[in-house]
């Protein structure tokens, strides 16, 4: 009896080889982060109601986060959840008001979104991320004191601005090997808990950990020129060249908040902030392992090295 032969065909040998250069390109950057914190903000509007499994598109993000992972990176996980709020102030019949983007949060939509984001959707991720590896820790700001918060404004309620972030309790998870995955309520001196924008969270949280690199997923490819035209995107921007574009009007809409909170993340501590479609699968392996990148790089203005190729 012969032994028996496993044929390949040309497509597989070919992609074989395809794969092998990925990992060479990949690897330089892999030694250059390894060590590093970056902090990803994953937003709301990225979650689907997962409750009898795990969501594939969630279970890509955990698979990005668990090799970022297991090849030394640091990666800190910042999420939103304000479609998820939305949709239970609905069920419950309680409408929601929006000034200047920010929802008016009272008493009790205060308790709802408490509920839907460190009771619901910090666990889902939590839960994806170790379903892929043990390594996932769920917490929010008023956990030993990382978010000091105070009211935004009186008009909007229990809505929070960040006063202070302490990040010993992140650095303390990631010496330990943890991953930890911030829900984004944070607390004042007197115990009173506010809800606060993500996107703020992650770049404050950037900015006192001295993160190598924030990167935001959200549901656009980066800064464009023209808003309408893809082929306008912003590959690579320094920070006084984002601030010119603010004043112009080129970036404007949903992006200010981001584009500010990668300023000041920048401005107060963080190598780079990157912004770029987190609808792709593995996005952020794309942008971060590899030359070109796929969306956004905004740099400070004296970094001089840059982490992709401009062509």
């Amino acid at each position: 009896m012969s032994d028996s032969v496993t044929n390949f065909s040309a497509n597989e040998i070919e992609s074989a080889w395809q794969k092998s250069q990925v990992l060479v390109e990949a690897l330089p950057y892999i030694r250059r982060f390894t060590g590093k914190v970056i902090v990803i903000k994953y937003g709301g509007n990225a979650i689907v109601d997962s409750s009898s499994s795990v969501d594939d598109s969630l279970l890509s993000f955990a698979k990005d986060v668990v090799l970022m992972h297991s090849v030394g990176i640091l990666p800190v996980v910042v999420h939103g959840g304000g479609p998820q709020i939305g949709d239970y102030l609905m069920r419950l019949g309680k409408g929601s008001e929006f000034v200047d983007g920010l929802r008016v949060t009272d008493a009790e939509t205060l308790e709802i979104a408490r509920m839907v984001l460190v009771g619901k959707v910090n666990p889902e991720i939590v839960t994806a991320i170790n379903s892929l590896a043990s390594v996932a820790v769920g917490l929010s700001g008023s956990d030993a004191g990382l978010i000091m918060a105070s009211a935004h404004s009186s008009e909007h309620g229990f809505v929070g601005k960040v006063d202070l972030v302490n990040p010993a309790i992140l650095e303390k998870l990631l010496n330990q090997g943890l991953v930890p995955v911030v829900a984004t309520i944070g607390v004042d001196a007197n115990g009173q808990s506010y809800n606060i924008n993500a996107d703020t969270v992650a770049g404050a949280i950037a900015a006192a950990i001295n993160a190598e690199k924030l990167i935001y997923l959200t549901n656009v490819e980066g800064i464009r020129m023209v808003a309408e035209d893809s082929s306008t995107l912003i590959r690579q921007i320094d920070a006084n060249g984002l601030r010119t574009l603010i004043e112009q009007g080129v970036v404007s809409g949903g992006m200010i908040p981001k584009v500010l909170s990668c300023l000041n993340a920048i401005a107060n501590g963080a190598k780079s902030a990157h912004i770029l479609d987190g609808t792709r699968d593995h996005a952020i392996l794309v942008e971060i392992f590899t030359d070109k990148g796929i969306g956004t790089m905004i740099r400070s203005d004296d970094l001089g090295e840059t982490t992709k190729e401009v062509g």
